[in-house]
């Protein structure tokens, strides 16, 4: 670690130290038991339920690290997006979000504590949310919830499968009597003040942002009204609610109004890089007296090719959203009706509708796809021609090249992704008291995620070959397909020279590709708990009984997946499965002593689940079956009242969901450069010929457009689940010499062997050249003709698989105080932190490890900086007022490929050597101004901070604008006033 990220650790971690004298967290963070049972506030013998567990009973407490997000905190947010309330937590890593456009399917996730938000399980009330591969935190309605339980570790004895990292268990309020009315609406503000980017866009010429922008405008409303009815025995509860979300385009930013890229081989400083699909027009023929070599049409529009250099490239950023524009509906019903004691019904109804758009900069014939020309194309011209096909040219002889025309200007459209998600889920249930501490609840589940995308203003390279494949008719270029009849509406296209393409020639081009998915999840689960303290079981150091809890569960998980032809043409394919699972649980908690001497209790807890899987594929007949173990073991020990010591052990496995078993192999874009590309490749001729580069090929190979290569992906239904250790060891302290106070250490580790994933593309380039290693080597598919690394017929294999591991593990440190201040009011306190201790994953078993953390970039991703938190302090004023600042501070972190490590050796940049660390601060006024009305107001990243520039080619996973815009604050100063009415 450097001097400076030590020194930066010191100062923070210092500073919480310090604050845990007198400080904690009661809006984010509090001691589990506690919180809950304020949360809940049940009567003296009504039973307390508590994410991570199945046991129910009036005193119970959480043996594991829970972190309590409570719906003021939401509110000091001005939050309409729940993904964001928990990536401000340092337990979780950004993931999909609404500022992630270009590859975006318009969901929202969550990533708890970087292993992938596939392996945290998601749940609503503590019932699974949605199908395991279409979870989507958008259709969580923000207004609604009353807590939000973080569970760190694995949890599938209690939940089953996906538990690897932890839970999240959205808690909503389903039980109102009366009406609420929460409005909000929001924008960003933000002065672009980045003189050292500015002067970077304005000497290439770009158009440079505006000093002050404000855009990205959201507005949202939600409505929930509820009735007790029968004496109280029954309720229902209507819920409604609708988000809007203006665009911001990425040329309304220094930031990313260009795409930055390194300036020079050890990226001293950064320039604004580009594609070579460009506006004037990028050849590479694959045969004749120019093969291999990069052509381009003249500046000045003439129709003559000269070599290509990097002043042609095209600044494809602008058009880029750096926002996605998003509308979403929500509506819903919860209802519950107490039959008899033994008998109570409950049900209910979710539903959500969002529309979102991505956009991208204007489509283009891009290199990769080989196109065919007539040698005697009247659109060129004699230059042109003999330069392509030497002494053919003139003749009805065809020749093979490359083409780069970017459909920029003269009327053309950037490329949109339309996405559209409509969900719904039902639940239905029966529970009741058994009599003797004994209680049942049968349960129903079921979910339907509907997704259909259609992708426009892209070009059709079937169209574009026939508008390419064009001759003279009484002089006048005619499409070859006219005369023939095939296609009658063909219009042929001027690639031919700077900026010739004309809007009508691109609206010929254009065909919209439509993909739908359907992801449905069925869920019957019945289960008894009881407390056997009832029947006498019980220690006879203890005051309360044994309690137990038996059950089953059947989930039955489909996927059917389809793709229209010219979404085909793209690589995308038609794909089902289909998984089905039975299993049968149980859990004990055993008190041990109670109220003794240095034994104010001492519990233990366990559990254990077996389950049993069939994955099936109707269309091709694949399947696979197997079965699992699951079980944990936990301990708490209270010497006295004031603290409290717990530990625990969790075996959990996430199984592979119907994507990674059975998911068609296609091709698709992966953030990296190919190091034999180039006239001077990086790497040596050896070490590309391991590759498939021939040597007539080195030195002649394209380079990558825009540092974006070409990967396959795709299913593997040989794929088994994967397995998962978790300890965990804690300290509670609520001492009552301190009245307001409470603070907990919690020590976890996490390690997940066999893990599912694939072996990240960047790492296998950088292995290759590293290490020559023939495994890395030979996942190389290269283009037979051109020896590119981009398009259909070359890329790098990148299929699922059983890998290594991943280990992770680190400290939570939370904490809480409350300073009364006599009339003044008083000041609440609040904190979260992390401490990480490693971030290791092993791509694949015995070939070595790497460590991520306090890096970021390349195959490390998105930082993991050492040390993050987030401290509240709110002065509550008297006459229901309150003014709260929030501290959220990342560490700093290192570009991965400057270790010593080899799987992370890389380029080398001087210029993005480090993150520095960051503060944020955040300032909220809320006010009563009746019982039934409140009102809000806020502003966060108070002083307008601006995210770090990155070069694009390292940003790798989740990034986008030159940044990592789910770590960071991509938009600046961000205003949102809000008003909640209560009758």
């Amino acid at each position: 670690m450097s001097k400076y990220a030590c020194a930066s650790s010191s100062f923070a971690l210092g500073v919480m130290l310090s604050a845990l004298i007198a400080s904690s967290a009661s809006a984010q963070v509090a001691e589990p038991g506690a919180q809950e049972a304020s949360a809940q506030t049940p009567g003296e013998d009504e039973a307390i339920v508590v994410t991570g567990t199945r046991i129910r009973r009036p005193d119970l407490q959480s043996n594991s690290p829970i972190t309590v997000v409570g719906s003021e905190e939401i509110r000091f947010q001005g939050a309409t997006a729940v993904e964001g309330v928990l990536n401000r937590l340092p337990q979780f890593t950004a993931d999909a979000n609404d500022n992630v456009s270009n590859g975006s399917d318009g969901t929202a996730n969550i990533n708890l504590r970087n292993l992938g938000s596939n392996r945290v399980l998601t749940l609503i009330n503590g019932q699974r949310m949605l199908p395991s591969q279409a979870i989507d935190i958008n259709f969580v309605p923000s207004a609604l919830i009353e807590r939000i339980d973080v569970v760190t570790g694995g949890a599938s004895a209690v939940y089953g499968s996906d538990a690897l990292s932890g839970v999240v268990n959205f808690i909503l309020r389903d039980h109102l009597d009366g009406i609420r009315i929460d409005a909000q609406a929001g924008f960003a503000q933000h002065g672009n003040n980045n003189r050292d980017v500015r002067s970077i866009i304005a000497a290439q010429g770009y158009a440079v942002p505006a000093r002050g922008v404000v855009d990205g405008g959201k507005q949202d409303i939600n409505i929930a009204l509820g009735k007790n009815f029968a004496g109280g025995r029954g309720n229902i509860t209507l819920y409604g609610g609708y988000r809007h979300a203006d665009p911001v385009l990425q040329a309304n930013r220094d930031v990313s109004a260009c795409a930055l890229q390194a300036a020079d081989a050890t990226g001293t400083r950064l320039n604004c890089g580009g594609s070579s699909n460009t506006p004037y027009g990028s050849f590479t023929p694959l045969g004749g007296p120019n093969q291999g070599i990069g052509l381009t049409n003249a500046k000045d529009g003439s129709r003559t090719w000269v070599p290509y250099d990097s002043s042609f490239a095209y600044n494809y950023a602008p058009t880029n959203y750096f926002q996605r524009s998003d509308e979403r509906y929500t509506g819903g019903a919860f209802a519950k009706f107490e039959i008899v004691p033994a008998a109570e019904a409950y049900g209910s109804f979710m539903y959500m509708k969002d529309h979102t758009f991505s956009q991208a900069a204007p489509s283009a014939l891009f290199l990769g796809t080989p196109f065919t020309l007539p040698c005697n194309q009247p659109l060129m011209s004699a230059s042109q021609l003999a330069a392509l096909c030497g002494a053919a040219a003139g003749t009805s002889a065809t020749q093979d090249t490359l083409i780069g025309y970017r459909l920029g200007g003269n009327g053309t459209l950037p490329r949109r992704d339309d996405l559209r998600h409509e969900d719904f889920r039902y639940t239905a249930g029966l529970r009741g008291d058994l009599g003797h501490g004994f209680s049942y609840d049968a349960a129903f589940v079921h979910s339907l995620v509907r997704f259909d995308e259609t992708y426009m203003n892209n070009v059709d390279n079937e169209k574009a070959q026939r508008a390419l494949d064009v001759v003279s008719v009484g002089g006048v270029p005619t499409c070859r397909s006219v005369i023939d009849g095939t296609d009658p509406a063909c219009t042929p296209i001027n690639v031919f020279q700077a900026n010739g393409l004309t809007g009508e020639q691109a609206a010929y081009l254009y065909t919209p590709s439509n993909t739908a998915s359907r992801n449905t999840q069925t869920i019957f689960n019945l289960s008894v708990s009881g407390d056997l303290g009832t029947f006498g079981i019980r220690s006879p150091w203890a005051e309360s009984g044994v309690a137990i809890v038996v059950g089953a569960e059947h989930r039955k998980e489909t996927l059917r997946y389809t793709a229209d032809d010219i979404a085909e043409q793209g690589g995308a394919a038609d794909s089902d499965g289909k998984i089905s699972v039975t299993e049968g649980f149980g859990e004990i908690e055993i008190p041990i002593l109670q109220n003794l001497p240095f034994a104010h209790a001492l519990t233990l807890n366990g559990g254990m689940r077996y389950s049993s899987y069939r994955n099936e594929q109707e269309s091709t007949g694949l399947g696979s079956k197997y079965t699992a173990f699951t079980y944990k073991g936990e301990v708490t020990w209270a010497p006295i009242r004031d603290v409290r010591l717990r530990a625990s052990y969790n075996r959990a496995i996430r199984a592979p969901n119907i994507g990674e078993l059975f998911g068609a192999q296609t091709i698709g874009n992966v953030a990296a450069q190919d190091p034999c590309s180039g006239t001077t490749p990086a790497a040596s001729a050896a070490i590309c010929g391991l590759t498939g580069v021939s040597a007539a090929q080195y030195g002649h190979i394209i380079e990558c457009p825009s540092d974006v290569c070409s990967a396959q992906g795709g299913g593997n239904p040989a794929l088994r689940p994967e397995k998962g250790d978790t300890w965990t060891v804690g300290l509670v302290v609520t001492p009552k010499m301190v009245p307001g106070l409470s603070f907990s250490v919690d020590y976890y580790n996490i390690k997940v062997k066999n893990y599912i994933s694939t072996v990240d593309p960047s790492l296998t380039i950088s292995q290759c050249v590293a290490t020559s290693d023939p495994y890395y080597c030979g996942l190389f598919r290269r283009d037979p003709r051109s020896g590119a690394l981009f398009g259909t017929d070359g890329y790098i294999i990148s299929t699922t698989l059983n890998t290594g591991f991943l280990k992770t593990s680190g400290i939570d440190v939370t904490a809480d105080y409350s300073l009364p201040m006599g009339a003044l009011g008083k000041l609440d306190f609040n904190l979260v932190g992390t401490w990480l201790n490693e971030q290791v994953s092993e791509p694949l078993p015995g070939l070595g490890t790497y460590d991520c953390k306090g890096l970021y970039g390349y195959t490390c991703g998105q930082p993991s900086p050492t040390w993050r938190h987030v401290l509240r302090t709110t002065w509550q004023v008297p006459g229901d007022a309150s003014l709260s600042m929030a501290w959220r501070y990342l560490g700093g972190t290192e570009l991965s490929s400057l270790s010593t490590n080899p799987f992370l050796a890389g380029t080398p940049s001087v210029v993005n050597a480090k993150i520095p660390a960051y503060s944020y601060f955040d300032l909220t006024a809320a006010i009563s101004v009746t019982d039934q009305f409140q009102f809000r107001a806020g502003v966060n990243n108070l002083l307008d901070k601006d995210p770090p520039a990155i070069a694009a080619g390292i940003l790798s996973a989740f990034g986008n604008g030159n940044t990592y815009p789910g770590v960071y604050d991509p938009l600046g100063r961000t205003v949102f006033f809000g008003v909640s009415v209560n009758f």
